[in-house]
């Protein structure tokens, strides 16, 4: 990283970000990329004349090294990655060592948090969910800059500003990847292919591997199968569909989703079924 974004802080980063992620998309990509590089061009070079080709050479060189994902723009994590200083990159407490891909361990995350269950993190909600994390990466974090932290991201997640993080915002800070349910298309294929695919959804989701749906599992089910047919959904309609979910496919009334119950609901039949 450059010496001119040496000194660069969290307050600093969420100005960057927001000017340069103009259509607030969650990316930096197309004109505003070439935008952003042109900008770090004048910090790098501030006596030199700025070309087009000095811009895309710069582009290319940094895209390469840090566009981990390969697809021609920037993350926030990506951008934190490149002109944050170490000490002062808070995003780097959400690294992973594999994506978070499953709906169930974000499901899981949403509940801890979502304290007092209103369908929203709050900023208190937040700061708790920062604290551990940075515990867990065994950082110890002075309560000032915790407080500035906690601020940086409620201003450049919560898209809506009404104060709070909800389903969508915290997907976006955890880097959720795409729906698992996106990849089934059930309606179109024959019986048998139906089958198929539903042992693969109803593993994914059966993460305790018990045969039957619980807790997270269902949370995290009912928000991928919504999302498909609504793209965003706050945690108020997750519980409102969540019970119409059990209300529907619990017939032992037991607080679960059997294998077998789910079958039914889906209009799935199963081997063990048929008979």
């Amino acid at each position: 990283m450059d010496c001119s974004f040496a000194n660069l802080d969290a307050a600093g980063f969420q100005q960057i970000w927001q000017h340069f992620d103009a259509d607030d998309n969650g990316y930096i990509e197309g004109k505003e990329l070439d935008d952003f590089f042109c900008h770090m061009l004048k910090k790098l070079q501030p006596k030199d004349k700025i070309t087009e080709v000095k811009v895309q050479q710069m582009k290319k060189q940094f895209m390469s090294a840090y566009d981990l994902t390969s697809d021609g723009r920037l993350a926030i994590h990506e951008l934190a990655n490149m002109i944050l200083p170490q000490d002062e990159n808070f995003l780097l407490i959400f690294r992973r060592e594999a994506p978070l891909d499953s709906s169930v361990e974000f499901m899981k995350i949403w509940r801890k948090y979502d304290a007092d269950s209103s369908g929203y993190i709050s900023a208190v909600e937040l700061k708790g969910f920062l604290n551990d994390l940075f515990r867990q990466h065994e950082k110890n974090i002075p309560p000032t800059k915790l407080d500035k932290y906690t601020s940086t991201m409620m201003s450049i997640f919560d898209k809506n500003k009404d104060g709070r993080l909800d389903l969508n915002d915290l997907a976006r800070i955890l880097a959720l990847q795409d729906n698992f349910l996106l990849q089934f298309k059930m309606d179109d294929d024959s019986q048998e292919e139906r089958n198929r695919d539903f042992e693969k959804i109803f593993a994914h989701y059966d993460v305790s591997k018990t045969g039957a749906l619980e807790g997270p599992e269902v949370d995290g089910f009912v928000k991928d199968m919504m999302e498909l047919v609504r793209p965003s959904i706050s945690g108020r309609d997750l519980d409102k569909l969540r019970e119409v979910l059990l209300l529907h496919c619990d017939v032992n009334k037991d607080g679960m989703i059997q294998k077998s119950e789910l079958a039914l609901c889906l209009g799935v039949k199963l081997k063990s079924l048929a008979h």
